[in-house]
């Protein structure tokens, strides 16, 4: 995938925004250090360069809780450079490089600066591909309460042995190995997982076993490798006592390789459990979403000792084999406990964070408030649209409105949690007044089409769905991404007359209201302003307390009657 330079552009517009006076916009006061810029930024460091493939091998010690390791890293030359430059690659303490060679040949000099390494390489010309080579080693950043604090994962199974893996969204790839780690950029041919582990236990990774080596010292090496550009923080070894199980899935794409890998002791309860879940999870994802973007990598679900993360044709399974969130229904209307909450939100980020990913982690919502779409959109799929509007409505009670949901660009720094459920209420608001759910279906298809295995910026998925709707909806996006504020709908109705308005919204919010009943339909795009319409009779019954609440994410009062101004 190549490097997007649009998000050096977006960042430079935000920092902008973020000095002069925009209604009601709100801003984040939050401090950053040099290291959070050195993490979040293009610098000139990063952007000569662009990742074509990694190829990494590691050998995990679970007693020292170390590993050492190599990545071959494949650039190509994006800007000619006749002097001695520096390449900026990341590795977290209390990792440590030991040395690099340039195109399997010349040792490279290099520096440090907290978790950044400058790597001093030759002149370089513009579209020439070369390649480092970093041999690295020592302890590692161990995960604490994974997924949610990141790093590497020395586990024991229900029986005590070894389950190692990683999880390390947010806090960056680098933590466990040698890399660019910014989201930008992925490699456009792909990526090799090479893990040495104890002959004992089973190795698996994103992608498509290449081979198994036994070693005859104890230990066997196994090698995957991915076809498609992926996320650093995608790239993940599951190491443990793993079996294996598989079926083929005809989906849109064709037959789609489908493969479990579960503990042993997993097995039974697996094959009745995970196969039902997978196929339906996909008949709904490619109804809405389009084809399962990796075909080529095929698709796994594989047991992990955390809850769960997206990881790319790999997806990481620790719901306990239950329905719900490790039994729980987010929802309160009872939806959310007729589906496995981890199979069906991890699976759909294989469309959105891992199909389509964000440039910088600010945009993340891109990731989350789509996929938490994806479960309402699952919900509508197999139990009606009744049954996914009310799914919608109830995890909107998890939405906190600390802070706006976009976060600073160029610093690493992510939004508010509300991104999930305030992200997927935002699309289905914007589903509701359009109207037309062909259309809306449509647009999410398009923009699996449109941005296939690409990275974006909020900017360019926002104006796509405007473009596609033919409705301005940057005012919406603006609202709820942008804003804490939940807008109010204030409506009087005086026999056949009805007046609206939206208050505690910035400036130009707009979003469209199509609203249904047995005495017909009603659509309309409220303003600050009051404005007014006529009611057939019983209509009045589309304002019935909470009937909107239901399909759009706004606060419904209805105000005393008076002469509008």
């Amino acid at each position: 995938m190549r490097l997007n330079y649009k998000l050096v552009v977006i960042a430079l517009l935000a920092c902008f925004l973020s000095t002069v006076s925009i209604a009601q916009i709100s801003k984040i006061n939050a401090k950053y250090s040099h290291a959070d810029t050195l993490r979040g930024s293009l610098t000139p460091e990063r952007t000569w360069w662009d990742v074509q493939r990694y190829e990494l091998a590691v050998t995990p010690d679970f007693n020292a809780k170390s590993i050492s390791g190599s990545n071959a890293i494949v650039y190509k030359v994006v800007a000619r450079n006749n002097g001695s430059i520096r390449m900026q690659i990341d590795l977290k303490d209390p990792l440590i490089i030991d040395s690099v060679l340039y195109n399997k040949k010349t040792p490279l000099k290099f520096t440090r600066e907290g978790s950044v390494w400058y790597v001093q390489v030759p002149p370089q010309k513009a579209a020439q591909t070369n390649q480092v080579m970093i041999y690295y080693h020592g302890k590692v950043h161990q995960a604490i309460r994974a997924p949610w604090d990141g790093g590497f994962i020395f586990g024991l199974d229900s029986l005590s042995r070894p389950w190692m893996t990683v999880a390390c969204q947010g806090l960056g790839a680098s933590v466990w190995y040698p890399n660019k780690d910014h989201q930008s950029d992925e490699p456009d041919l792909g990526a090799s997982l090479t893990m040495t582990v104890p002959d004992t236990l089973t190795a698996i990774a994103n992608g498509r076993l290449q081979y198994k080596k036994n070693n005859n010292d104890g230990t066997t090496t196994y090698k995957y490798n991915v076809v498609s550009p992926i996320s650093t923080y995608c790239l993940i070894p599951y190491i443990g006592k793993y079996v294996n199980f598989n079926e083929v899935y005809n989906g849109e794409g064709g037959p789609l390789d489908v493969n479990y890998w579960v503990l042993d002791y997993n097995l039974a309860k697996a094959t009745a459990y995970m196969p039902d879940q997978v196929r339906k999870m996909f008949k709904s994802m490619e109804y809405w979403f389009g084809p399962y973007p990796f075909y080529k990598d095929g698709y796994q679900l594989i047991d992990a000792p955390h809850t769960g993360m997206e990881h790319q044709s790999a997806v990481s399974y620790g719901n306990k084999y239950k329905f719900g969130y490790l039994g729980r229904d987010a929802s309160g209307y009872g939806w959310g406990m007729k589906w496995d909450f981890i199979i069906i939100h991890e699976s759909g980020h294989e469309w959105f964070g891992n199909n389509i990913t964000s440039n910088d982690l600010a945009d993340m919502w891109v990731h989350e408030g789509f996929t938490n779409y994806s479960e309402s959109l699952f919900v509508d799929y197999h139990f009606g649209k009744t049954a996914g509007d009310e799914y919608n409505y109830g995890i909107r009670k998890g939405i906190r409105n600390d802070k706006p949901i976009l976060a600073d660009y160029q610093v690493n720094a992510q939004g508010s949690g509300d991104m999930y459920p305030k992200g997927g209420n935002l699309l289905h608001s914007i589903r509701h007044g359009m109207n037309d759910d062909e259309s809306f279906r449509q647009i999410l298809r398009g923009l699996n089409q449109v941005f296939y295995h690409q990275t974006v910026n909020s900017a360019d998925v926002e104006a796509y769905i405007s473009k596609k709707a033919k409705f301005d909806y940057s005012k919406v996006f603006d609202q709820y991404l942008r804003t804490v504020q939940v807008p109010v709908l204030e409506y009087q109705i005086e026999g056949s007359k009805l007046s609206y308005r939206y208050t505690n919204c910035i400036n130009g919010f707009n979003l469209p209201l199509a609203l249904h009943g047995d005495n017909g339909a009603l659509r309309i795009v409220p303003a600050q302003n009051w404005q007014t319409a006529d009611l057939k009779p019983g209509q009045d019954t589309l304002f019935s307390p909470g009937v909107i609440e239901k399909m759009y994410y706004v606060k419904q009062v209805r105000v005393a009657y008076s002469s509008p101004r």
